[in-house]
């Protein structure tokens, strides 16, 4: 699974329509969300750093609500913007996961130790979870 990393707001408008995953690696204003899900249609997640998330005010969290798109917190450990714009969820973890979904592991579990072994945050195990390995 990829997820877009965005590092400022002039990319916003020059994004694949198609994105469904994206980190926002910038403090985006109500405008900047907005026109991303302009610009990207299909979007289902958008991820933010701890620190941007107590700012994003509440009228856009009611806003993405309603259109179905989950704003969750997070980052992307270790990547490199000037070496590739998408940061790659491992397929390991997404094996892992279906893995332990075989074994009667349940979702909460699952959450936390693929959280704890991969430096990503519950919220986004629970969407690969719900998106990668469908019940």
């Amino acid at each position: 699974m990829k997820i877009r990393v965005v590092s400022s707001r002039e990319e916003i408008f020059t994004l694949n329509p198609n994105e469904r995953v994206v980190h926002l690696a910038f403090r985006p204003s109500n405008k900047d969300v907005l026109g991303l899900v302009e610009t990207c249609p299909k979007i289902e997640v958008i991820q933010l750093p701890k620190s941007y998330m107590a700012t994003v005010s509440k009228s856009i969290e009611m806003f993405l609500e309603m259109q179905r798109i989950q704003l969750i917190e997070g980052d992307v450990w270790g990547h490199r913007k000037d070496i590739n714009e998408y940061y790659t969820i491992p397929s390991s973890v997404t094996e892992k996961i279906k893995e332990m979904r075989s074994e009667g592991i349940s979702t909460e579990d699952i959450e936390a130790k693929i959280s704890r072994e991969n430096m990503l945050n519950p919220e986004m195990v629970a969407y690969i979870i719900t998106k990668e390995s469908p019940a």
